[in-house]
């Protein structure tokens, strides 16, 4: 179906530029529901800060990012200046998908996910969209009587309670509120609604005239009001017992505000944004308590709450995200949280791009919501036609992406298109992925259907570049199509995968390619060559300074990325196995401490009788380089610096190789499978090689610490 594409709003970071764009409606994923939206609200403070930072030029953007800038710096001494220019080029151009706010009836569920049904009204924390697809823990059912509208507000109003939550008000309790956006209007509200005497602070009188409305005592900080002394004077000189800062500024003082006009032992709570450069004394002699607030409550970035659907036991946390989007749907409902007022402007989502405007202008705004046409759902197409290209491009392959996250983008792509590819259609879950990775790189469609790609005729490779998890699957079902496939490692994450895999090879016309772009660099081709000359077994040693990644990332997860021995040692089992020539008789797993810290070393035998360890380190400093690789056979040494370096001891004609820019292969991985593919020449790699890499690579990563296999099982 390539009829009409839904409209959503982006922002392009490098530029800061904003777009209405017309993307492919997104796939239905496992734990979530397909919203057909008909309001949403765009978050003044947040989306705010984005456009700003957009717009930043270089400096601005370093000055707002400084633990980036330092990560980019590591990288420059480890990696060069021009793969560090292209990794942070191809990060900024990747466009942002705005919104949080979001109201609309349910058009699909995805199967066992219970409480929720095709028509039903959600508020939900969905994009900017026509079609938002939206994890279930993330949605809550509209009561009766509340309108789009209204229930836009939700996000906003759940952030405000959970911030209200943290500072325990007490019923006839005094709360003052720093920041009167939407945000701090709507947590005055909720703090009347639980009985508290509440003090709103702003500088613009339209706020404080809307605070005042609902009997909050407000204070002008245009007009030099002192905040200290009004919260002594409605405390009878007591002080304020919590206060809740829902600014967002880079200042200090909204920070020193709230701790002079706390009483001792006062509760302070960051909702919004602020400077926390603490005056110790006015926190100490008080013995104020200060708290962050993330977000709309506990689950939130929890991958088991939103992702996987597991929900908090409601005795042991009471209040999670979805509960407390319950909560405030609630008080809308009954009439105890009014939003009208804070609605400053209606727009078109056709015409966004002036909603964003006020936001940086200096015209007054507040709630600005965008409207949705009531169209079918079903018109919302899953793929779209980007360009009309003649199909006598180079070459006789034609390929086809499935994913097109920041590796493809980056380095896959790039290499495709420099082989002279025909780029026919590019698949994603999202949509937004692959409408830009089809207008970057000259694809014919972007398309949310896999199904549609694998039935495609005109398409004769497929190119996987998903998550681990659907790595096999993926593979089968383009081999079982009749394609060539291209799949970045691993094969596959699982022993069936494995097992369908090989069932597929049997009877399959196309070839099977997996991305160890590393035995193609050409310092690894050129430590090939060299040992050629060498029969007696070699010693190898790889070094692999990989860093730490945080313990709830995907690659991580059993279930998903496999882990790192699968997802990236694979990677080194094959540099060595194509650097012996030899395939692997034994093998042996050591872990640093307990099972799971991701730091590791591999011990392989192979049938010549070399040997090779692989350490895998997620414990060293980013400074230093991150891989190396070391061979000592003969009376001579070759090493191999981080793919930029190759020098040699003892080998008689040869003493270095030193590259201009680190290569570790990808491009000329790629041209040699676009090459056999339109010569109908055999693999690259032999098939019965990436087995066997996959099977070492399987038992490698699924045993205990200290464990070690003899006979593996692989010739």
């Amino acid at each position: 179906m390539t009829g009409t594409a839904m409209r959503q709003v982006l922002q392009h970071l490098r530029t800061g530029k904003m777009e209405v764009a017309s993307v492919p409606a997104p796939a239905l994923r496992p734990g979530h529901l397909l919203i057909r939206t008909h309001v949403s609200l765009i978050s003044a403070g947040t989306e705010r800060m984005l456009l700003e930072f957009g717009q930043a030029g270089w400096v601005g953007k370093a000055r707002q990012q400084p633990d980036k800038v330092r990560q980019v710096l590591d990288k420059v001494r480890t990696d060069g200046l021009a793969p560090t220019i292209e990794a942070v080029l191809n990060r900024l151009d990747q466009p942002l998908p705005l919104g949080y706010c979001n109201a609309g009836e349910v058009i699909a569920v995805a199967e066992g996910v219970v409480g929720f049904a095709v028509g039903d009204q959600v508020a939900s924390n969905g994009w900017h969209a026509e079609v938002v697809c939206v994890p279930k823990h993330l949605c809550a059912h509209v009561p009766e009587g509340v309108s789009g509208e209204t229930a836009a507000f939700t996000v906003p109003g759940a952030i405000a309670l959970q911030g209200i939550r943290l500072a325990q008000p007490a019923l006839g309790e005094s709360v003052a509120v720093i920041g009167l956006g939407l945000i701090g209007l709507l947590a005055v509200q909720l703090l009347r609604a639980q009985g508290c005497q509440v003090l709103g602070v702003d500088l613009e009188p339209a706020r404080l005239a809307l605070a005042r409305q609902v009997g909050v005592a407000t204070v002008d900080l245009s007009a030099g009001t002192d905040p200290v002394a009004a919260a002594e004077a409605l405390t009878d000189s007591r002080g304020m017992d919590a206060v809740l800062i829902t600014a967002a500024t880079e200042s200090d003082e909204p920070v020193r505000q709230a701790a002079r006009m706390c009483r001792k032992r006062g509760r302070v709570v960051l909702v919004g944004v602020a400077g926390l450069k603490l005056s110790r004394a006015d926190f100490y002699q008080k013995e104020l308590s200060l708290q962050v607030s993330c977000s709309y409550g506990p689950g939130r970035y929890d991958p088991n709450y939103e992702e996987r659907g597991q929900d908090y036991p409601i005795g042991f946390v009471r209040w999670t995200a979805q509960r407390n989007f319950e909560a405030v749907l609630a008080l809308m409902a009954e009439g105890k949280l009014d939003v009208g007022p804070l609605i400053s402007h209606r727009y078109p989502i056709t015409e966004a791009e002036k909603a964003y405007d006020l936001l940086t202008g200096a015209a007054a705004s507040l709630g600005v919501l965008l409207a949705y046409p009531a169209r079918d759902a079903v018109r919302h197409a899953r793929t779209v036609v980007l360009q009309l290209r003649s199909v006598t491009a180079p070459g006789r392959v034609v390929a086809s992406f499935i994913g097109a996250g920041n590796y493809a983008t980056r380095s896959l792509l790039p290499a495709f298109k420099a082989a002279g590819v025909r780029l026919r259609m590019v698949a994603t879950s999202s949509g937004v992925n692959g409408w830009h990775a089809g207008r970057k790189f000259g694809f014919e469609e972007a398309t949310t259907d896999v199904a549609r790609v694998l039935a495609d005729p005109e398409t004769t490779a497929v190119v996987i570049a998903t998550r681990h998890d659907t790595h096999g699957r993926f593979v089968v079902e383009a081999l079982r199509a009749g394609k060539h496939v291209f799949v970045e490692k691993p094969l596959c994450r699982t022993w069936e995968e494995l097992e369908s895999i090989t069932g597929a090879l049997g009877s399959a016309p196309g070839m099977l390619m997996v991305g160890f772009n590393r035995r193609f660099a050409p310092q690894a081709q050129k430590m090939k060559a060299l040992l050629g000359q060498v029969v007696e077994p070699k010693g190898f040693i790889v070094t692999v300074n990989a860093g730490a990644v945080p313990q709830d990332h995907w690659t991580l997860d059993p279930e998903v990325g496999g882990g790192r021995v699968l997802g990236e040692g694979c990677h080194f089992i094959d540099l060595l196995w194509y650097l012996a020539g030899s395939s692997v008789e034994w093998w042996a797993r050591f872990d640093l401490g307990r099972r799971g810290t991701e730091t590791v070393t591999l011990q392989l035998g192979f049938m010549d009788g070399s040997i090779g360890t692989i350490h895998f380190f997620a414990n060293g400093a980013r400074r230093f380089p991150k891989e190396r690789v070391e061979v000592f056979c003969a009376g001579r040494v070759l090493w191999l610096d981080n793919f930029r370096r190759l020098r040699g001891y003892g080998w008689p004609g040869f003493s270095s190789l030193r590259l201009w820019r680190q290569d570790k292969g990808q491009r000329a991985c790629v041209r040699a499978f676009v090459d056999a593919v339109e010569r109908g020449a055999p693999a690259p790699v032999p098939v019965d090689e990436l087995l066997e890499v996959a099977r070492v690579t399987l038992e490698a990563a699924a045993v205990g610490p200290r464990q070690r296999r003899e006979g593996s099982g692989c010739a």
